[in-house]
């Protein structure tokens, strides 16, 4: 187990460099906004996803039932 005074180091999943893991890192586990900015827009552009399977939607012409 860890010694309480060592620090957590994580690598960000951008860039690769070194995050020690304490309160004053704001964008953790990433190095910088920028990093986290980047990391985002891969997932929205969906180069990014969670394996599994696809879900299956009812294509009906009524209107979604969910919002009524």
């Amino acid at each position: 187990m860890p010694s309480s005074d060592t620090t957590l180091t994580v690598k960000c999943p951008t860039c690769k460099t070194s995050v020690p893991w304490t309160s004053e890192q704001l964008f953790k586990p990433f190095c910088s906004e920028r990093c986290k900015m980047i990391d985002l827009g891969e997932w929205a552009m969906e180069e990014k996803r969670i394996p599994g399977d696809p879900l299956l939607v009812d294509e009906d012409d009524e209107a979604d039932s969910f919002f009524q």
